[in-house]
């Protein structure tokens, strides 16, 4: 099996911004584990620029695109110095791949950067994959990685894509608003019933479950299931290997 997960900032962070290192142990742990019954990995992370504002101390999110630069350049030094830490505690080798835009809209430097994945987990190497925010500057079109995260899957081959985030799943109404409010388990093609029952984004990343929808259906269409799931709890990937009714799974189109 090989296995796409995504973790948002909202799932890797305090609200301070700074890493939640009980949870991203709880993580390494996990997904070592997970790793360790033969399942090829590969990793897509958030959370950069959130980081990066904890450890500069910045009390508000920045909003200009130089210092959202500045904030990513450092949080993403932390946030791979305590991947390669917790993952080595396991015996799990990583490697850090940061792309652009380009890197996803060429082919040229579509094939290079999926080659290198593919290569990567040949040599048994857990990928870890962010945008690279201290260039970049389409940050709000890639959408926090989840988009990122649909290509890769696609491209890979991936058998599964899991987008971990703040909430259970989709749901046919606001759950904030309406407390009676029910997770949907399957989505079959999503369509613009769907996207009509989004509200707002997650509480600290870019990117919200307009742009899960978007990655589902990119995801869907190179035939790879796709699963959002609350990250709250790791353990929720066990759950999810062994098949059980955890989050909301988008059926890949046959």
């Amino acid at each position: 099996m090989r296995l796409v997960v995504k973790i948002g900032t909202s799932t890797l962070a305090h609200k301070t911004g700074r890493v939640n290192i009980r949870r991203l142990e709880r993580f390494g742990k996990v997904l070592s584990d997970i790793k360790n019954s033969g399942v090829e990995l590969v990793l897509i992370t958030s959370g950069a620029v959130g980081v990066g504002r904890g450890k500069l101390m910045m009390r508000e999110k920045p909003t200009d695109l130089i210092t959202k630069q500045a904030a990513a350049a450092v949080g993403q030094c932390e946030l791979m110095h305590i991947y390669d830490k917790v993952f080595s505690k396991f015996g799990h080798k990583t490697a850090q791949i940061l792309i652009t835009v380009d890197d996803v809209d060429e082919n040229a430097h579509k094939n290079n950067f999926v080659s290198t994945l593919n290569r990567l987990l040949e040599l048994n190497v857990i990928p870890i994959v962010n945008e690279n925010n201290a260039i970049g500057t389409h940050e709000i079109l890639i959408g926090d990685n989840d988009t990122i995260a649909a290509i890769v899957a696609g491209e890979v081959k991936a058998d599964l894509l899991v987008l971990l985030t703040d909430v259970d799943g989709l749901y046919d109404s606001n759950p904030n608003i309406n407390p009676n409010a029910k997770k949907i388990d399957i989505v079959e093609r999503v369509g613009p019933e769907h996207y009509a029952l989004v509200n707002g984004t997650s509480s600290q990343g870019t990117g919200g479950m307009e742009t899960k929808l978007d990655a589902s259906k990119i995801a869907g269409d190179k035939g790879c299931d796709v699963i959002i799931a609350n990250g709250t709890d790791p353990k929720v990937l066990y759950d999810i290997i062994d098949g059980k009714n955890v989050g909301t799974r988008f059926l890949a189109r046959k």
